[in-house]
């Protein structure tokens, strides 16, 4: 019987079943297969509500999707147009920034495609870049704000950590970190571009002190938006639901009744969409840890460590079979589904390697983000391709020089734990 249950299962996944459902299906067979009460499932569903880290989801969630209906996008490019213009290779620097920005504060990769691909994408033509080159920037981009605060990976990433009580992981720690890894994945970037274009004309912006001030009053109350947060963060005045609230608040005020461009009769409709969203989150997590106790009670992770540990005799290897493994997962895999279904898995083995829970954080978060462009079914992908009418094959050639820069920046992440680390110790 239990073989059949599990044929069902299987099955479908295949044909597209709810992934909530496959989880929920395959914990609750595990459970009666080894004569544990099923009523352990709503137990474990309910014991979600213990962890207050919860409310920043909804939240941020909130927050990013009133960001992403203003025109905050426009206001961001034309400010690091006024601030890095007169660079060498200022327009990329000013599309990278530009993307991460957004994306940390809208929590989107695809978001962040769709809403500046209009944008940037003739801007960088414009300049004298490659259309190939452009393409690629802005594709991969759109992920390098997932690891700046308040970015919802890392707080999901903390949120199953603490459910897992085997490491305390605080969400402030996971913030700090990732800061240093962002910038270098930026300057990387810049720098690639610098010398993949060398033999382009690109003319430079003469700088203007006057329209930098102009751009800088007129994006002032959406610059404040990561002081708020950084500020809350380091003054450790505030804890993390605390920054959530009074974030969605702030932009709430700015959007509706300062730029005015969010208008009080889309709000229900913005504020749904968002919790659709955190809700599926939500209820993934939660049958998630319920398959996740059922595998803690079949003592699977102690037999993969154990696996492992014969095939795998140091910490090194270890990490780097961890990174191509999260970089194949990020290409079939949400960075949601990931989190909630695999940390579980690797987070003991990890810090029985000595690894720190901070560190894998990082660590999983960067390699998930490159996953979102990696051939053949990275989501960005298809996101670029339908937004800017380019086959898949063409996208596959723009961001694959990209995505080799990027994945030397994870092994530094991943082998230069002090440096991720630098601003938590």
């Amino acid at each position: 019987m239990t073989s059949l249950w599990t044929t069902l299962i299987l099955v479908g996944a295949l044909i597209g079943a709810p992934l909530f459902a496959v989880i929920l299906g395959g914990a609750a067979v595990g459970f009666w297969a080894n004569d544990i009460d099923l009523m352990v499932l709503p137990i474990e569903l309910f014991r979600l509500t213990e962890n207050t880290l919860l409310m920043a989801l909804p939240l941020f969630a909130f927050a990013g999707y009133l960001l992403s209906e203003s025109k905050a996008a426009d206001r961001l490019v034309a400010l690091s147009e006024a601030a890095f213009g007169w660079l060498p290779g200022g327009m990329i620097l000013i599309s990278l920034l530009a993307c991460a920005f957004f994306t940390m504060l809208t929590g989107g990769s695809g978001v962040t495609i769709i809403a500046l691909g209009a944008l940037l994408l003739p801007a960088l033509k414009q300049a004298g870049y490659t259309e190939r080159f452009s393409l690629g920037l802005i594709t991969t981009s759109g992920s390098l704000g997932l690891l700046l605060p308040p970015a919802i990976p890392l707080i999901l990433y903390g949120i199953v950590a603490q459910q897992m009580n085997v490491a305390n992981v605080e969400i402030q720690d996971l913030f700090l970190a990732g800061l240093i890894p962002a910038l270098i994945m930026i300057l990387a970037l810049w720098g690639y571009g610098l010398w993949s274009q060398r033999h382009q004309s690109i003319p430079l912006t003469p700088f203007k002190f006057k329209t930098l001030l102009t751009q800088l009053n007129i994006a002032k109350w959406e610059i404040a938006i990561p002081l708020i947060v950084l500020g809350g963060l380091l003054s450790g005045w505030l804890v993390v639901s605390d920054i959530a609230a009074i974030t969605a608040l702030y932009v709430l005020i700015i959007e509706v009744f300062v730029y005015r461009e969010v208008s009080l009769k889309a709000l229900p409709a913005i504020a749904a969409n968002a919790m659709k969203m955190v809700g599926g989150i939500l209820l993934i997590l939660g049958v998630a840890l319920a398959f996740t106790n059922f595998l803690v009670d079949m003592e699977v992770p102690s037999k993969v460590f154990v696996f492992i540990r014969e095939n795998i005799d140091s910490r090194w290897a270890f990490l780097l079979c961890l990174n191509v493994g999260l970089l194949m997962l990020g290409a079939i895999l949400d960075i949601f589904a990931a989190l909630i279904i695999i940390v579980p898995l690797i987070l003991p083995v990890a810090i029985d390697y000595g690894i720190d829970p901070v560190h894998l954080g990082i660590i999983f978060v960067a390699n998930m983000q490159i996953g979102y462009f990696t051939p053949p079914v990275g989501m960005n992908l298809f996101i670029a391709s339908y937004r800017f009418k380019k086959s898949i094959t063409e996208l596959y050639a723009a961001t694959i020089p990209i995505m080799f820069v990027l994945m030397a920046v994870v092994l530094l992440i991943t082998y230069w734990p002090s440096m991720v680390l630098f601003l938590v110790d």
